[in-house]
């Protein structure tokens, strides 16, 4: 591990690890025998998105008999929670692993702490986000929204499999309608059930093979970019908050994990 005032590098044989935590505790890059699997850029790489995922419909949800206002981000939503726009802290990190935190506030009306943990190995990459409050009880959502690159320089370009129960239904406003549907042919910018947990394979064919798993049931598919493959398992669907809301308590945080396991071919 070797860190600088912006980036934390986790390393395994060959696979290379870069998070930056000032940058929404972001992986900048993640290379697997020299080459790289994300999408560069700032918006890219992969960030975490708490304390909501994908879109909440109008930026409102209610807690209680309370309704709270979000910033419209994505406009007429708000998109992918807070924490990925926010300077994180470095927990503690070692050669290979890492831990960093990030408290809740403004613009989220309840105080808590968001968790992340980074498990590297040299054929796997294992992701913990945890969701706690500081006092008031309040729904929440936690996932990751890792931008693959669909070309990785030879081979052709990425092959997604992965056979989902449905597909939520997606309106003209990009929010689920509430109707479940049999899966659909991409492209996609679509939230899928996984209910036995997320498993999502993405094969560059000669090159490399990439399986997203996770115990959560939902998973998000954005391909609808030349560029890239967004495999987002999160622990709900979009808008989740106002119609699937997970509250976490003092004695019940939210806690998810996912794991990218590779072999090369």
């Amino acid at each position: 591990m070797s860190s600088s005032e912006e980036n934390v590098r986790l390393a395994a044989s060959d696979v290379e690890l870069t998070v930056n935590p000032k940058a929404g505790c972001r992986i900048e890059s993640l290379t697997v025998g020299g080459v790289e699997l994300l999408r560069q850029g700032e918006r890219y790489g992969s960030f975490p998105m708490a304390p909501w995922c994908g879109r909440t419909e109008n930026g409102r949800f209610r807690n209680g008999g309370v309704v709270h206002q979000l910033p419209l981000n994505a406009a007429p939503h708000a998109i992918h929670g807070t924490v990925r726009d926010l300077p994180w802290r470095t927990a503690r990190s070692g050669p290979a692993e890492a831990a960093f935190t990030r408290e809740l506030g403004e613009p989220w009306p309840y105080s808590g702490r968001v968790t992340q943990l980074f498990e590297l190995a040299e054929d796997s990459l294992t992701l913990t986000l945890g969701v706690e409050t500081h006092g008031d009880s309040f729904p929440a959502q936690a996932g990751w929204h890792p931008w693959f690159r669909r070309d990785l320089g030879s081979g052709g370009p990425a092959e997604i499999a992965f056979e989902p129960q449905w597909q939520e239904e997606r309106g003209e406003d990009h929010l689920p309608t509430g109707r479940r549907i049999p899966p659909l042919q991409g492209p996609w910018d679509d939230c899928f059930g996984m209910p036995d947990g997320v498993a999502v394979t993405l094969t560059w064919p000669g090159l490399l093979e990439l399986t997203v798993t996770s115990r959560a049931e939902w998973v998000v598919i954005y391909d609808e970019q030349a560029e890239a493959v967004c495999v987002e398992p999160q622990s709900g669907p979009p808008n989740g908050l106002n119609t699937l809301p997970r509250l976490v308590t003092p004695i019940d945080p939210l806690e998810i994990s996912t794991t990218w396991s590779w072999r090369r071919l």
